[in-house]
């Protein structure tokens, strides 16, 4: 049986549709992985044999002035998970994000260069990370610029903003790969199910910026609207953001055979879906 806790996020109800064979989905008012306690109840309770964390605070910019929760949902409680987990000999894996990286490399991102978080949220995560590996049967996963059905996004929020006005300025300098979450988990099912352990990245295939996202979310939505180019710096938001994260995937594929979609072609999938 697999357990996915944060089963009704945005990926978290992709997973419970996508994983093979019997699952169990938990989340907040069900476990609270802030508690060691709460934790070992549920998990010693279910004995699951694969434990999958969803589960995470991801308000980047609110991170930065609650650190503690912060740390204590994307640092210890995953410790929590993986400590309880090994104890029962159950696989754990773990979501983390591109935010490990410092966004200076120049090139994608492989899973063994050195990590460098610029913000609260990107050291918790790394601390998650850390605390993943107190399982020896690990399996973390970074991901970044996820959106689903099934949750707030930033594809929602442009199109919802299209509606209120006639020009939109939207960040350039910000490089990475937007990654439909039904892609995301169709990865986690293919790495679970080839038994890989360790630290893989996934993500939908090729890159952009925010910029260049929210135009071609508009041109496939039939939306007419301009769109301007402005810098982080314009922004000026509470947390800094890696400006390039993209991150290789060539392990994934060759460790399980599986290689996500380009994400234009994700993107008017998730579309079609979604009207």
């Amino acid at each position: 049986m697999i357990l996915v806790v944060g089963a009704n996020g945005m990926l978290g109800r992709d997973l419970m549709t996508v994983l093979p064979g019997e699952l169990r989905g938990v989340d907040i008012g069900e476990i609270d992985i802030t508690s060691l306690d709460s934790v070992r109840t549920v998990v010693v309770t279910l004995k699951p044999e694969v434990v999958v964390n969803a589960a995470a605070y991801t308000n980047v910019d609110d991170c930065e002035t609650n650190r503690d929760l912060a740390f204590a949902v994307n640092g210890d409680g995953v410790g929590h998970l993986a400590r309880v987990s090994a104890d029962i000999g159950a696989k754990l894996v773990h979501i983390s994000t591109d935010y490990v990286f410092d966004g200076g490399k120049g090139s994608p991102y492989r899973e063994d260069d050195p990590t460098g978080p610029l913000s609260v949220y990107g050291q918790s995560k790394l601390l998650g990370e850390q605390n993943a590996r107190l399982n020896p049967d690990h399996l973390i996963i970074r991901t970044q610029w996820l959106y689903g059905l099934h949750g707030k996004n930033f594809v929602e929020t442009m199109l919802r903003l299209a509606t209120e006005r006639t020009e939109l300025s939207v960040v350039d300098d910000q490089i990475g790969s937007p990654t439909w979450t039904v892609d995301l988990a169709r990865a986690i099912r293919a790495l679970v199910e080839a038994g890989c352990r360790g630290t893989y990245h996934a993500a939908n295939a090729g890159f952009c910026s925010w910029n260049e996202f929210a135009r071609a979310i508009f041109a496939a939505a039939g939306v007419k609207i301009t769109v301007k180019p402005m810098t982080t710096t314009e922004l000026n938001r509470p947390a800094p953001r890696p400006l390039y994260s993209t991150l290789d995937c060539g392990k994934l594929a060759r460790d399980s055979g599986f290689t996500p979609q380009d994400w234009r072609a994700a993107l008017k999938t998730y579309l079609s879906l979604r009207s």
